[in-house]
């Protein structure tokens, strides 16, 4: 079975939105999963459509960006259709993973994400190790502590005096909800 897979960000894309399902049909698509969400946001309709297909069928979609949010969320997608017997075809690269050439591009695809992220890791420790070198390596807490918590104490000793939480907020530059969270953690009544 062909089931293809169709998403705009925006409902203001209506046009690029009927493209990509009439590319669909006319490749002779049986189901056709579609949204107009963020790549970013949760996919309720990607969900359905990896989960409908079965070994044997094919998942067809217009463009990678439609399908995939990142290059290792591609390789989570291509990883999960494999695992089921899927083969996947992107129109707009080529990709097609019932060819021996497409499957060696997707595997490419997949062995960039892994290429990246393995150096990103690299980078990660030798930052880490730099930060431990000029003392600035905070353990299990990496970076700065957060502001407000640091200004807790005062907060207290302020609300103590008698000034309300709005006015401690504004003289220590710290949000009402960092000074009404430091006396809730010491106990102290707003």
């Amino acid at each position: 079975m062909l089931v293809g897979y169709a998403r705009t960000s925006t409902v203001d894309q209506i046009a690029g939105f009927e493209d990509q399902v009439e590319q669909l049909k006319r490749l002779g698509a049986e189901r056709i999963f579609f949204e107009q969400v963020s790549a970013v946001g949760a996919r309720p309709q990607l969900e359905a459509a990896l989960d409908f297909v079965r070994d044997g069928d094919v998942m067809i979609v217009t463009r990678l960006d439609r399908l995939a949010r990142s290059t290792k969320h591609f390789c989570e997608i291509f990883e999960r259709l494999e695992h089921k017997g899927v083969k996947l075809r992107v129109l707009d690269l080529g990709i097609d993973t019932a060819t021996a050439t497409g499957r060696m591009v997707a595997e490419v695809v997949a062995a960039v994400a892994g290429f990246e992220r393995r150096l990103l890791l690299e980078r990660q420790r030798v930052g880490i190790a730099a930060a431990k070198g000029q003392g600035k390596y905070q353990g299990k807490y990496q970076g700065r502590p957060p502001t407000a918590r640091r200004r807790f104490p005062e907060v207290i000793e302020l609300r103590r005096t008698g000034m309300l939480p709005s006015e401690i907020a504004t003289r220590l530059g710290i949000s009402r909800s960092s000074v009404f969270r430091a006396l809730r953690e010491a106990k102290v009544t707003a």
